[in-house]
């Protein structure tokens, strides 16, 4: 049995329309919803609703709370964690990607796979990539990657430092 963590930050991939005003908005996670779609053999997600941000908004406070979170999986404080899952806004997802590898690799490196993934287009709109993107993470942190800072999107998983976001694209790309 493999032993997930997913924590929850926000961004695009969780946005829901309000039809009163017109705006994409993070109201709480979308996840559980997700993950009912997925046939998840023997794996187990524990899930963390860390906060529900746009990462544009994001500050130094809340990728050093994601660094917390990540550090309290890896070490057992949530329970069992072969791997981290984090969903994250995509336009600052590669600072945060970036915080995690050097504050994981002063404490000598993740001793498992730390998988960050996001989404261009929310996950209620048509033509979202956003239940391909959290399969990938998943499939990624569960063992297909190993021990390590990541992004993983559109079918590639791309490990820290060194990631960066292609706008023209549409996805990630090495820097």
């Amino acid at each position: 049995m493999r032993h997930l963590t997913l924590l929850t930050t926000g961004g695009t991939i969780e946005k829901v329309y309000d039809e009163r005003t017109g705006a994409l908005e993070n109201r709480g996670t979308m996840i559980r919803e997700m993950l009912d779609q997925l046939r998840l053999e023997e794996t187990r997600v524990h899930t963390v609703e860390l906060m529900s941000k746009d990462s544009l908004v994001m500050t130094d406070e809340d990728r050093a709370a994601i660094v917390a979170a990540v550090r309290r999986a890896l070490a057992g404080g949530e329970g069992p964690c072969d791997g981290v899952v984090i969903l994250h806004g995509t336009d600052t997802l590669c600072q945060t990607g970036e915080r995690l590898a050097a504050d994981l690799a002063a404490d000598g490196g993740p001793r498992a796979a730390v998988v960050l993934t996001g989404a261009m287009r929310p996950y209620e709109m048509k033509r979202s990539d956003a239940l391909q993107n959290l399969t990938e993470a998943l499939f990624a942190a569960g063992g297909a990657v190993g021990p390590g800072v990541y992004v993983a999107a559109h079918g590639r998983a791309l490990r820290f430092p060194g990631v960066v976001k292609d706008r023209e694209r549409g996805t990630f790309v090495r820097g």
